[in-house]
């Protein structure tokens, strides 16, 4: 074990360490759901995940506007 300066030093390194990986973490989270909503609506531009829902979404708030040509199935 180090001891005296060594450990101070030890310490200070991994708390940065520690307070980046943290920081990374945070966008990660952010990115990653932002890339989960893969279909954005014709209409209002809202952003879903899966077409189930985009389909859903495209009948109950645009009753009057033509289905979009992906949704047809």
């Amino acid at each position: 074990m180090a001891r005296g300066q060594q450990k101070v030093q030890s310490q200070q390194k991994n708390a940065a360490k520690q307070a980046a990986a943290k920081k990374a973490q945070g966008s990660d989270q952010k990115t990653a759901a932002q890339a989960a909503l893969k279909f954005k609506c014709v209409a209002c531009m809202a952003q879903m995940p899966d077409p189930k829902t985009y389909k859903q979404h495209f009948e109950n708030k645009h009753p009057k506007n033509p289905m979009p040509a992906e949704l047809l199935e």
